[in-house]
């Protein structure tokens, strides 16, 4: 089966005839080589695969990494259109999977379609702002050319298909070919209504949502569903050192030629004393040289990701710069790839206590967050005692950058937060990291000077191509007719 759209076809043969008995006109052949009908374990599979991968894009946006071989569009903040590539791809094929899943009467696939929808169409809108939504994937029924729906209509769109999700998910019908929890329906329930909460807080801006309060119906999701509890319940995907299962950047030539440490990311963890830069970066050429000691902070430095790549490249020649841990190319398997974490919802949890939508102690949700992810790290990174010998995380809490302090001012909290969530995000959760920089301005990512940070992407120009006259509208109705990468979408107003 090709890893590609998923062909459904049945072939009619024709007429036919048996000398020993009466041709039927109304029987129709199958061909045997081409499906009627498959099985939704196969297209489950293949779809989260494709949901979980790894992302380097947003690392450069995200002041994580450098690029020394030239001007990379991601660190110089000047990209442009990106792809409607989902909507052929993970979103048909999801279709293909709730409709194979109603066929045989198994709610849970239709039920994890509708996470995989939810979640297609919210990080699709986060990039554009109106997309194609409730006439989207419906070329079957003749719609070509499907209307544009407003940012507001498809965040509400959203968080509805995650409450049917949540409400269709359950412990009776299997979910076999589940990479992701190996078919337990629980921990399902637990990653969807984690990222209904999820979607409420990248709405922080919002007071309302098609009519819905926004912090009533997070403390209502909060305090009566199911979430993630331990790092156990991380929507994340395990890699396996077999074909078509490696680690993402397994084997990236880019990685191991000229990938290199952003220094506002590294000096966050020298300043904190935070192992785990450690697994993130390799030592300096120098330091290397020199014995220094692995566990070393001196040892590591990275590059300015608001520079010229030349100047960056002139480390290279200086011994001066660490690469990425050569792990994240080297090794097929290394740590899960998540898209929500225990980690990430404790930090969703600890800003909602902040902002006073839900009671209780922020500072408990901050660390438990920060707890969460070392365990994540010392439990998945090969040899971590190399690096985490003598660390004591409850120390790290008590120090002066980490120590939460409940009684701060708002943006203080803020600040503290989700600091230490974009610490948590080395490879992982894709654009959230950036996506928080734009909602709360934290962490204050540097920037060229006269350099706006991009709020958005433009459209495609496929759809300049075959679908003008409703983009033009889906702009018109947003941007005053403009598709600027520095124009802000409704959910940044």
């Amino acid at each position: 089966m090709k890893n590609n759209i998923f062909k459904i076809v049945v072939l009619a043969v024709g007429l036919f005839s048996l000398s020993s008995c009466e041709t039927d006109l109304d029987k129709i052949n199958e061909n045997p080589n081409d499906q009627a009908n498959i099985d939704p374990k196969y297209l489950l599979t293949y779809v989260s695969k494709s949901a979980f991968a790894v992302q380097g894009d947003p690392m450069y946006a995200s002041r994580m990494l450098i690029g020394t071989d030239g001007e990379n569009i991601y660190q110089y903040m000047k990209w442009n259109d990106a792809s409607f590539g989902t909507y052929s791809t993970d979103l048909l094929n999801t279709m293909k999977m709730m409709q194979e899943a109603e066929r045989i009467n198994n709610k849970n696939y239709q039920a994890i379609g509708k996470f995989y929808r939810a979640f297609h169409f919210y990080n699709l809108s986060l990039k554009f702002g109106s997309i194609p939504y409730s006439e989207a994937i419906k070329g079957e029924s003749g719609i070509t050319q499907p209307k544009y729906d407003s940012q507001e209509t498809v965040m509400a769109g959203v968080l509805n298909e995650l409450k049917q999700a949540n409400d269709l998910i359950n412990s009776s019908d299997a979910i076999a070919g589940d990479i992701i929890f190996n078919g337990d329906a629980t921990k399902w329930k637990k990653l969807i209504n984690s990222f209904r909460l999820k979607v409420l807080m990248t709405l922080s801006k919002k007071t309302t949502i098609g009519g819905i309060n926004i912090a009533t119906e997070f403390a209502s999701i909060a305090g009566s569903q199911s979430l993630m509890t331990s790092i156990q319940d991380n929507g994340e995907l395990k890699f396996a050192d077999a074909a078509d299962s490696r680690y993402t950047t397994f084997n990236s030539s880019g990685y191991g030629s000229s990938l290199y440490m952003a220094n506002y990311f590294i000096n966050m963890f020298k300043d904190r004393q935070d192992p785990r830069i450690f697994t993130f970066a390799e030592q300096t050429t120098s330091a290397k040289e020199n014995g220094l000691a692995i566990t070393n902070f001196n040892g590591y430095n990275g590059g300015n990701p608001t520079s010229p790549y030349a100047d960056n490249a002139a480390l290279i020649i200086a011994k001066n710069i660490s690469k990425v841990n050569e792990r994240f190319y080297k090794d097929a398997t290394n740590e899960p790839s998540s898209i929500l974490s225990y980690a990430e919802l404790e930090f969703i949890l600890a800003e909602a206590t902040a902002r006073g939508w839900i009671s209780g102690s922020a500072k408990m949700h901050y660390d438990n967050a920060i707890k969460a992810s070392f365990q994540f790290y010392q439990t998945y990174v090969k040899n971590s005692n190399q690096y985490f010998a003598g660390f004591n995380v409850d120390n790290y809490l008590a120090s002066s950058l980490v120590l939460y302090n409940n009684s701060a001012p708002l943006q203080n909290q803020l600040e503290k937060i989700i600091t230490q969530k974009y610490m948590t995000m080395f490879h992982q959760g894709q654009w959230t990291s950036y996506q928080d920089y734009l909602r709360t301005g934290y962490p204050n990512l540097p920037l060229q000077t006269g350099v706006t940070a991009p709020s958005r992407f433009r459209y495609p120009q496929v759809e300049y191509n075959y679908n003008n006259i409703n983009l033009q509208a889906a702009l018109t109705a947003q941007y005053n007719g403009q598709d600027n990468i520095t124009l802000k979408p409704w959910w940044l107003q």
